[in-house]
């Protein structure tokens, strides 16, 4: 009896011993509903400002945690090169908990060098500005930023990264929440050996107040 193409993928998916007629795809190729789900997946985990975890994932997709879950081991196997193509550039990487595309460590050189080459334009008051909280306030959080700054600084920080004027400097295993510090571009776009020769904030401030010290 000649099944159709609905029911055979329905059977196929509910019965291991199941044969697909021969229009259907080869056993071993994914359901379409699971190369959808690698798509969302890989398309909100390339706009992630932080590290999603497995559970928040699927929350927002609407999904199985077990799904899900094994779309993201696919998707690093097939970053890493382990599905047959080559390695990529980039890779998915578990920090603090969640997951987040990370540049491969060996190209880190490669983008340093890019950036410091082709970004020549002047940074904006607002970059400046958060470039100096960063700077006296290191490491720090990119939600302390924003609370000193009374904005979203999410558009600056990565401004900054790119320039290759700050760097994470470690993940809160607890929070998630990256911290940033100054890098050796920056001391050496100022003149400076070490960060301890940066003026000191309080003689510039009307209030006289220590500087951001306040500022849990």
């Amino acid at each position: 009896m000649t099944r159709s193409r609905t029911l055979g993928l329905t059977m196929a998916t509910d019965l291991e011993t199941a044969v697909p007629d021969e229009g259907l795809e080869p056993a071993d190729a994914p359901p379409e509903s699971t190369i959808d789900l690698e798509r969302r997946v890989e398309a909100v985990l390339f706009v992630a400002e932080e590290p999603l975890a497995i559970v928040s994932l699927a929350t927002g997709l609407g999904a199985p945690v077990p799904a899900v879950r094994q779309c993201v081991e696919r998707l690093v196997a097939d970053y890493d090169g382990e599905a047959g193509g080559p390695q990529r550039g980039f890779e998915l990487r578990e920090v603090g908990g969640g997951w987040r595309f990370y540049v491969r460590e060996q190209l880190d050189a490669v983008v340093r060098d890019f950036v410091v080459t082709q970004q020549t334009t002047r940074l904006s008051q607002a970059a400046l500005e958060t470039l100096a909280v960063i700077a006296y306030r290191q490491p720090i959080s990119r939600g302390a930023i924003a609370a000193i700054r009374a904005v979203n600084v999410d558009s600056v920080v990565r401004t900054l990264v790119s320039r290759g004027l700050i760097t994470e400097s470690f993940t809160d295993p607890e929070t998630g929440a990256i911290h940033y510090e100054t890098t050796d571009l920056l001391l050496t776009q100022l003149g400076i050996n070490s960060i301890d020769e940066l003026p000191k904030v309080s003689p510039l401030l009307d209030d006289g107040k220590d500087g951001f010290a306040e500022i849990s």
